[in-house]
């Protein structure tokens, strides 16, 4: 979560370098890039901002600034198809496609994740309040579902068009399937970027 100008600035570079391009070519790439890429980007750049003033920001021109940025913010959520609440998403996240987009507020997503479109992290049915817990470096891909008061471990990959309704807590797995079942070994390696790990001077591995 944003805490600081240094945690929010860490968040913007981390969602850079997931997102795969250079520090050399992205200013150019999102100005005149793709439609899409540009506009999932701004996305990611007023959330990243928004958590920041929720956050950070204590006096009367954050709260006349807040409310400028949450009516941005909501306008270009609904144009994109997302429905992502604040502070949900740890840095390094990856949106590279038009939604449908939907999140629980209650939902927590660690460091590195990669979502797809038509994606769901909801609340089980009956179960007011609880969302999935995911770990870091877990790719989400097109159409799937998690549901409920669940865990998802680290370095995990969701298959297309899965349903998980219930914990994975054996890291560097890839579940798939409805409902969702182990399937694999391989995990995330070589599904995305481990951004995080990159500003922080380690090796991915």
């Amino acid at each position: 979560m944003i805490q600081s100008k240094e945690d929010y600035l860490f968040h913007l570079e981390a969602d850079r370098i997931a997102r795969g391009r250079s520090q050399e070519d992205w200013k150019w790439y999102y100005r005149f890039g793709k439609i899409e890429t540009r506009e999932t980007w701004a996305f990611q750049r007023l959330l990243r901002k928004l958590e920041y003033n929720i956050n950070c920001g204590n006096s009367r021109l954050n709260d006349l600034s807040r409310r400028l940025l949450g009516y941005q913010f909501n306008s270009l959520s609904a144009r994109l198809g997302f429905s992502i609440p604040p502070n949900v998403f740890g840095p390094g996240l990856c949106l590279i496609h038009r939604g449908p987009v939907i999140v629980h507020e209650s939902a927590r997503v660690g460091e590195n994740c990669t979502a797809r479109h038509c994606v769901t992290i909801g609340q089980g049915k009956g179960i007011p309040g609880k969302a999935p817990q995911i770990g870091n470096n877990v790719f989400i891909g097109p159409g799937a579902v998690i549901i409920g008061d669940i865990t998802i471990a680290d370095d995990i990959a969701i298959g297309a068009n899965s349903v998980v309704n219930q914990s994975f807590l054996e890291n560097g797995i890839t579940i798939a399937g409805v409902p969702a079942r182990k399937v694999g070994d391989k995990g995330s390696k070589g599904l995305l970027t481990r951004a995080t790990e990159l500003l922080r001077g380690n090796t991915p591995t």
